[in-house]
Order: C-alpha cells, then sequence, then structure tokens
C-alpha cells in the first residue's frame, strides 16, 4: 500500500472560517478539521455545517482531511458523523475511543450511512482505559469494516486523566506512548504523537518532534501552522539518511550479493531487514516530494 506522509497534522477550529480558508495554503501534510475540543457548545451546529461546506467545497490539494466530531457518548456526535459521512473527507477522527467496541459501532454506523468506500477512521487514545487496551484497538484495523487507519495520541486529556506532569522529555508518559506504538505496528496503522502546548518555545517543540520521531511516531499532531515546518523537517528523511538508504538498496542489489542475508558496508554488517526499512525511507521521501 502506497504510503502517505503524516508528519504534520494540524487541529483548525471549526467554528472559525478564517482559519478553514487559510488552511489551504498550509503545509501540512493533514488538516484535523476540529468540532469538539475547539468549538463552544453553543457553535457546534454552525461549526459542522461550515467544516463539511468546507470539505465539499475542495481546494485543499493534497493535504488529507479529517473532520474531529464529539465523542460518541455526546449529543452531537450522530449529528457529526452523518455530516461528515456526507462531505466525504479522507477520514473522521473519532475522540476518546477507549474499547474496541466502540470501533466496531462506528464501522455499522458508516456502513448505514453509505460511507464510502475510502472513508477511513482515526482513533484517538487519550483515557487511561484506552492506554490499557490499546492492543486491543489497534486489532480492530483487521477487520475491513472498522476502517481503522490511525491512532492520535491526546496527551493533554492523558495529562488531565491521569494527573501526570508536562516535564522535559515526557518520563511519565513514554510508557504509555510507547504501548500505543507498539500496538499501532502491531496491526499495520499510523500513530502521530500528541500536542506541544508552548508556541514560544521552538527549541523544546523541535526537540519533542525528534523524540517522537525516534520512539516511531509517524507525525505529531499540532495547534499552530507556525509548528507545520519544523514537524515536516523533523519527520521527513534527511540528506544522510536518504543517502544511507539507497546505498543499502544499491549494495543488495549487486549480483555478487544477491541472495545473501547479509552483507558489509562501509565497515558494518547489513542484514536484509536493514534493506526493507531502507526502501521505506526512499518511499517516504517521494512520497513527500509528490
Amino acid at each position: 500500500m502506497p504510503i502517505r506522509p503524516r508528519r504534520s497534522a494540524l487541529y483548525m477550529p471549526g467554528s472559525n472560517a478564517r482559519a478553514l480558508e487559510k488552511a489551504r495554503d498550509i503545509a501540512a501534510d493533514a488538516l484535523i478539521l476540529d468540532l469538539e475540543d475547539a468549538v463552544a457548545p453553543e457553535a457546534k451546529a454552525a461549526a459542522r455545517d461550515q467544516v463539511c461546506a468546507a470539505v465539499k467545497a475542495g481546494g485543499y490539494g493534497r493535504r488529507e482531511l479529517v473532520i474531529r466530531t464529539n465523542s460518541v457518548d455526546t449529543p452531537w456526535f450522530m449529528d457529526d458523523l452523518a455530516a461528515a459521512v456526507e462531505a466525504n473527507p479522507d477520514a473522521i477522527l473519532i475522540p476518546k475511543v477507549s474499547a474496541p467496541e466502540t470501533l466496531q459501532q462506528i464501522g455499522a454506523q458508516l456502513n448505514g450511512l453509505w460511507a464510502q468506500p475510502t472513508l477511513r477512521v482515526w482513533a484517538m487514545i487519550e483515557t487511561p482505559l484506552a492506554i490499557l487496551d490499546a492492543e486491543k484497538i489497534a486489532r480492530a484495523a483487521r477487520d475491513p469494516r472498522a476502517r481503522l487507519a490511525c491512532f492520535v495520541m491526546g496527551t493533554n486529556d492523558l495529562a488531565k486523566e491521569t494527573r501526570a506532569r508536562f516535564v522535559p522529555g515526557r518520563a511519565p508518559m513514554l510508557p504509555w506512548l510507547t504501548s500505543a506504538i507498539l500496538a499501532a505496528r502491531a496491526y499495520g496503522i499510523d500513530i502521530l504523537d500528541g500536542v506541544y502546548n508552548d508556541l514560544k518555545d521552538e527549541a523544546g517543540f523541535k526537540v519533542e518532534c525528534e523524540q517522537g520521531r525516534d520512539l516511531g511516531f509517524d507525525g505529531k499532531t499540532l495547534i499552530h501552522p507556525a509548528q507545520v515546518g519544523i514537524a515536516n523537517t523533523v519527520f521527513a528523511p534527511d540528506a544522510a539518511e536518504l543517502d544511507q538508504a539507497r546505498a543499502i538498496i544499491a549494495a543488495f542489489a549487486e549480483p555478487e550479493n544477491q541472495g545473501k542475508g547479509a552483507i558489509q558496508l562501509g565497515g558494518r554488517m547489513v542484514e536484509l531487514l536493514h534493506a526493507e526499512m531502507a526502501k521505506r525511507v526512499v518511499a517516504l521521501s517521494q512520497a513527500i516530494g509528490g
């Protein structure tokens, strides 16, 4: 399946028409048009209409369009889901998914609404129960009816629910983040890191992006367009990594290395698994370049 870059996923408030218009020119890989946290209760219906109209109008280019609904236990959810299906974005992001049964229920509802086969479901992992059951939730990706394609970490909600503090290095959260990453990788879905709240701290944001990349995240969710450039750079292969990947692929393609499981390259042992990793690096770079 072709790789789709998700280095940067920018939350855009659904109630802000100007922001939705501006988003057409922001270089984020994905735009999460938000009907939940960014929208006051009295503005929910208007935001829903505005977001769905923007998705239908198009003009967002290659950006992946995702509508975040309100959670399933709110009075707005079913109207959000029906309107989103009609607008037909790339995906629908469901908040506070804490059990696989939620995804099974939503999959049935999407089929009942005659959602397009291409419509995917993203799941917010932002409760203690979601962390405890991350593997079971990710396992839903094996059922095509669930449409599950991506986990999105809700680190602010996790901090609220657990009383964990935000500290440099995120030590309190590392076990939760890695558990979710393992679950996502076990069932072949992407996973995006949570947001960074301090807009003025570019250095700290870059460090957290690098940490997320090294942990295995595909990208990072963002709260401001100013964060897009750093996320795009950090979660893309740099020139040295790309050169190394191409060298590994070329070395295994040499006639004398055909059929070998391991070879020497530049003074180190390189195995076939490294060649597979290298192919993904090249494919990601090509996907980013369009």
